[in-house]
């Protein structure tokens, strides 16, 4: 993949476009690390749509924390995501566009069953709560 942090394209429903980079950081008070998904709307990438943020902490991976890779959340029910890959960035578009954020810092958190499930639909014969496939 390369250059982490670096602004990817992804073609939206009816036309969109959609620019997002995925992100890794650390709380200044040494807390959980954190992983960002940041999705901006048609080339706006002055001001994002959403920030989705991803904390981790007790049962919640976030990134490289358990010996994960970066982009790896995985929530205290099993729920887990690779923010790198377009399939589930997609499905984090859709729920974004359907809540319509107000453009700041959203916890990522209660987002990411409904993006389990959304990739599971996506793609048939998978049982519910997989990780979503390639």
């Amino acid at each position: 993949m390369g250059g982490r942090g670096r602004l990817r394209r992804l073609a939206g429903p009816c036309g969109e476009v959609w620019w997002w980079r995925v992100g890794h950081r650390h709380r200044p008070d040494g807390g959980p690390c954190q992983e960002t998904l940041v999705l901006y709307r048609d080339g706006r990438t002055d001001r994002p749509a959403a920030r989705l943020v991803f904390r981790g902490g007790p049962g919640r991976v976030a990134g490289s924390d358990a010996y994960s890779h970066s982009g790896l959340v995985i929530d205290e029910h099993g729920n887990a995501a690779n923010l790198h890959l377009p399939s589930v960035v997609r499905a984090f578009v859709d729920v974004v566009r359907a809540r319509e954020p107000a453009g700041g810092e959203v916890d990522g958190w209660p987002l990411l069953p409904a993006i389990v499930r959304c990739a599971a639909e996506a793609t048939p014969g998978v049982p519910p709560c997989s990780p979503p496939g390639p």
